[in-house]
Parts: structure tokens; C-alpha cells; sequence
């Protein structure tokens, strides 16, 4: 069963007490989290980040992937994309270079080769094959609330899931949007 909202641990400490993986699927073709609008705007009006000039995009959350990389802890982003790709998913590869200077590794795969995988229904973070969060999101693409799950079969669901991802997903530096 899902935990209530007051007992949830933040991401932040599920990932700092990770001890071997992190990995975290992904299946949207928009998202709209508050702190990526005022990004995409400048991107949508041709601004684009300078690999160069790392003091510029630099941020806490790739801190804490670093760190975390750094503690041997492996961290995956897998990514599930309509193609042609939407308006979004560009401006998302585009900055996809910082999680991968961060120490994640990161892989896309086009929809139509996911047709036979069994996938859950949302997005999610598998901490340690112990823990799922999953995150739920409005039509729209907001963040509507997370939710722990330790139940084995939604674990396996899961974890089947995001490793077949992986192995037909194209690593980021080969994939061309």
C-alpha cells in the first residue's frame, strides 16, 4: 500500500540513501514541472546552454547526482519518446547533456519499440530494487503527487520494465532527435 504523504521520505534522502542503483523511467512527451517553465520558455525563444560554461547550468540537483555517483551508486534515466519527438522532448535532449556530465547515464527509446513491454502506468524511480516512487501527473503535465511502493510484484513489474527499456534504448550520444 501506498504510504501517506506525511510518512514519505523526499527524494532527496531516498537518493542520498541509495546504496547501489537508481533508476527512473520516463513516458511522457511533456512535462510541465514548475521548475523547468521558465527553462523551456528560453529554449522555445532560442536560447541554448553551453556545455563550456558548466558555472551556468550547474545546479543542487546535479550536486546530488554527482555525490551520489560518486558513492558507487549507479544512476539510470531511461526515456520512452514519440517520433517524431514533441517540442519538449528537444528541449529535454538538448539539456540532456548535464545529467550525463552529473554521472548519469541516460538512454532513449522510441515508442514503437516499446509496444511488448509490459510498462506501469506512470513514471518512476526504483531506489535498490526495495523502493518504487511513483510520480503522478495531471493531464497537463504537472506534478500531482508521489507515491512509495515496496509491494515485490510492483517491484519486479518494475524493475522487468525499466531493464528492457534499457537494453533496446539508445544510449544519448547516439540518439538523434
Amino acid at each position: 500500500m501506498p504510504q501517506s504523504k506525511q510518512q514519505l521520505a523526499s527524494f532527496e534522502e531516498l537518493l542520498s540513501s541509495a546504496e547501489r542503483s537508481a533508476v527512473h523511467l520516463e513516458m511522457r512527451d511533456s512535462y510541465a514541472v514548475d521548475y523547468e517553465k521558465s527553462g523551456f520558455a528560453a529554449w522555445k525563444a532560442g536560447r541554448r546552454l553551453n556545455p563550456e560554461d558548466r558555472a551556468s547550468w550547474w545546479t543542487p540537483w546535479l550536486d546530488l547526482v554527482s555525490h551520489t555517483v560518486a558513492r558507487g551508486v549507479a544512476i539510470r534515466r531511461a526515456r520512452i519518446v514519440s517520433e517524431p519527438v514533441s517540442e519538449y522532448i528537444r528541449f529535454e535532449y538538448s539539456g540532456t547533456f548535464k545529467n550525463v556530465a552529473a554521472g548519469e547515464q541516460v538512454r532513449w527509446l522510441p515508442r514503437r519499440q516499446a509496444s511488448d513491454i509490459a510498462l506501469p502506468g506512470n513514471d518512476f524511480w526504483l531506489f535498490d530494487d526495495r523502493l518504487v516512487m511513483f510520480n503522478h501527473f495531471t493531464g497537463e503535465g504537472d506534478v500531482t503527487e508521489f507515491e512509495h511502493v515496496e509491494e515485490q510484484a510492483v517491484i519486479k513489474l518494475c524493475t522487468t520494465a525499466f531493464e528492457t527499456v534499457w537494453e533496446r534504448g539508445t544510449p544519448h550520444d547516439k540518439y538523434q532527435v
